[in-house]
């Protein structure tokens, strides 16, 4: 092998040199970063997306910051809540960062930083609530870490847009006596509506007796009122004719029920009363007082009271 001359090894100590300088000099920032630049330890300027020079051996990147909008993990850890309740708490940060030297420079760590002030935040916001309270009110919880995380970000050059608390559990034991508890809740709930439908329904049922028998007393006055007027105009009709026109009016209505009894198909017995035979002299009276006084010569004898045969007529053969 051909040794080298010493200005062909001088050539490509320099080729080389030059390769390494420019490789120095250009600095390609992708899309969503932004770097700072460092002048001997000191920061000067930022690089934007794209293609980039800097001065090379005098220049160089210092932070390589991120400008999206960050999701941020907050471990879980226990909290003890106002009633001495201990529960088991996470959560979510997001945030972006606004001003990259402030976040380069201001703050040694932001993503440690954000961390710890965040689970201190939210010790000191559920600390103040009881476990009631801290179950019930996970927007005001995200509410009020969101105000504290924004305000004491802003000198970091950060922006927090949103916190969200993952999980708030209690341990298993206090799971236990909750779910007891709300299992005896339920079941008062639904014995007090149980309770309240029989009452209802005992006070529905007495308002229906009542109202039943305030219309059966109506209308037992009524049928009572109906009597009262249909025996006052019998009386009346009765006061011009005398006792005459009362005993037609009882063998009529005797007759019909007697007619109506007899007339039953399924009705094959019949039984005639022994007092049948006043029963006729009834008959016998009502067609005399019908005919008139001037058509029998003279009124009707009277019906013998121990239901005997009436005077002028035939004996009956009684069985």
């Amino acid at each position: 092998m051909p040794e080298l001359s010493l200005p062909t090894v001088v050539l490509i100590a320099v080729l080389l040199l030059a390769v390494v300088t420019v490789a120095q000099g250009i600095r390609t920032v992708p899309q969503g970063q932004v770097w700072t630049v460092e002048r001997f330890g000191a920061f000067t300027r930022l690089l934007a997306p794209g293609l980039n020079l800097i001065v090379p051996y005098i220049d160089r990147v210092g932070h390589k910051l991120n400008v999206q909008e960050v999701v941020l993990d907050i471990p879980e850890q226990s909290v003890i809540t106002k009633d001495n309740a201990t529960v088991a708490v996470d959560g979510i940060v997001y945030y972006r960062v606004m001003d990259p030297a402030k976040a380069a420079y201001a703050v040694q760590d932001l993503k440690q930083a954000l961390v710890a002030m965040a689970m201190t935040n939210i010790r000191a916001v559920i600390g103040e609530m009881d476990l009631d309270q801290t179950l019930s009110s996970r927007d005001r919880i995200n509410t009020s870490l969101l105000n504290i995380l924004d305000g004491a970000t802003e000198p970091w050059g950060a922006k927090v847009s949103r916190v969200e608390i993952r999980k708030i559990e209690p341990p298993e034991t206090l799971i236990r006596a909750m779910n007891l508890q709300m299992t005896a809740e339920r079941e008062r709930r639904a014995s007090v509506a149980k309770a309240e439908g029989e009452k209802q329904a005992l006070v529905l049922q007495a308002e229906g007796r009542r109202d039943a028998a305030m219309r059966d007393a109506e209308a037992r006055e009524a049928l009572a009122q109906a009597e009262a007027n249909a025996t006052k105009m019998v009386a009346d009709a009765a006061a011009g004719a005398g006792a005459d026109a009362l005993r037609y009016f009882i063998a009529d209505k005797y007759v019909k029920a007697f007619e109506a009894m007899a007339a039953n198909p399924s009705s094959r017995l019949v039984i005639v009363p022994m007092e049948s035979a006043a029963l006729a002299g009834g008959i016998t009276q009502a067609m005399e007082l019908l005919r008139g006084p001037g058509t029998a010569g003279g009124p009707a004898p009277p019906a013998d009271p121990g239901g005997g045969l009436l005077p002028g007529d035939r004996p009956w053969n009684r069985a």
